[in-house]
């Protein structure tokens, strides 16, 4: 599954890499890029509590655009800073809140496809979405680069907009419940891993210890508030060749 995503994070690059060079050469702000793709999964958001979830995948599947974005650009112009980390983080837990948001309104409110039970899944969904994300951060405060789980960042952003462009309410609304649900689970399952990677970490000393001490700018938190797993990571230390993952 990790080679899988790599393969379409490399190929995703590569489409965008004019986009970006546009942003090189403009001398674009990465934090006004981080802005714009909140703001456009805010508007995700609304839409897709409205139910036009078809038309809301689209607009998620653009805000991917600015989460590689902002992080390619940031380095690339040399304006990588801890701030810009911290507020990309930020933003992303912002984004992630107005999406599931939106979703549990759907589902608490239409008519149709309304289901007391989907929004309590929705709304299990949000929390084990931020748990995941405060598992990684306060790993990172221990010292612990926790960056483990099944569900991460890129591949939430994935399902919860490629299907939905496609398929909208197709099937009685099943596609939509059935991604729902498995994002719940997986962000329960991504969230308990990390909590078993930090207890085994603290406990367990010498050579087998999984603990991945971090240094320099890495410990100061560079990538603080982040769920490890975010598109457009915006560090300071010096990257490799930008893929979708923090």
């Amino acid at each position: 599954m990790k080679r899988l995503w790599e393969s379409i994070q490399r190929g995703y690059l590569k489409v965008i890499e004019p986009v970006a060079d546009f942003m090189v050469r403009r001398r674009v702000n990465p934090n006004t890029i981080t802005t714009v793709g909140t703001v456009c999964s805010v508007i995700g958001g609304v839409v897709y509590a409205t139910g036009h979830i078809r038309t809301a995948g689209w607009i998620l599947g653009l805000t991917a655009l600015f989460d590689v974005l902002d992080g390619t650009v940031a380095r690339r112009t040399g304006r990588s800073t801890v701030f810009g980390a911290f507020y990309d983080s930020t933003l992303d837990r912002v984004a992630d809140g107005a999406v599931l948001g939106g979703i549990a309104i759907f589902y608490g409110s239409s008519a149709v496809y309304g289901s007391p039970v989907m929004l309590a899944v929705t709304v299990a969904g949000i929390v084990g979405t931020f748990l995941t994300s405060y598992t990684r951060a306060r790993a990172e405060a221990l010292g612990i680069d926790a960056k483990v789980g099944i569900m991460q960042r890129p591949e939430r952003v994935t399902l919860l907009s490629a299907p939905q462009a496609f398929f909208g309410l197709a099937f009685g609304g099943l596609v939509l419940a059935g991604i729902v649900v498995l994002l719940a689970v997986t962000a329960w399952i991504t969230a308990i891993q990390r909590i078993r990677f930090v207890y085994e970490a603290t406990h367990e000393a010498g050579p087998g210890s999984k603990a991945t001490p971090l240094t320099g700018e890495r410990a100061v938190g560079t990538d603080t508030a982040s769920d490890g797993d975010s598109p457009g990571t915006r560090s300071t230390a010096n990257a490799e060749p930008h893929v979708i993952s923090r």
